[in-house]
């Protein structure tokens, strides 16, 4: 069982910047691809940023040149770093962890509004 928790959520003003932490509790989170997804209201969970085991990224399109995605394995943690926020990429962002036999874990989620 992995437990995760999203910190560093809250208001940011257009063009600002935010930087989302996770939290893991897991002895082998190293061995864990870690994603990053949000969700905006009325509209399906998408997923914004991973990164595998071996440390490979990827960007969703609507956050490329943006964002950037970084783990900690020493520390359990893994973060999103997103910079020149539009108003669009408002909505709950959840840390999600998943290993193929271990599984698929969701945090509780944070809220990210971007709004003047």
């Amino acid at each position: 069982q992995v437990q995760l928790v999203e910190s560093g959520g809250g208001l940011v003003q257009p063009g600002g910047s935010l930087r989302l932490s996770c939290a893991a509790s897991a002895s082998s989170f190293s061995i864990y691809t870690m994603d990053w997804y949000r969700q905006a209201p009325g509209k399906q969970r998408e997923l914004v940023a991973s990164i595998t085991n071996g440390g490979d990224t990827n960007d969703a399109d609507s956050v490329k040149g943006r964002s950037t995605i970084a783990r900690d394995n020493a520390k359990n943690t893994v973060t999103l770093q997103m910079n020149s926020l539009k108003p669009e990429d408002t909505g709950v962002y959840y840390c999600h962890a998943y290993h193929f036999l271990k599984g698929s874990f969701w945090g509780q989620g944070t809220q990210v509004t971007v709004s003047s």
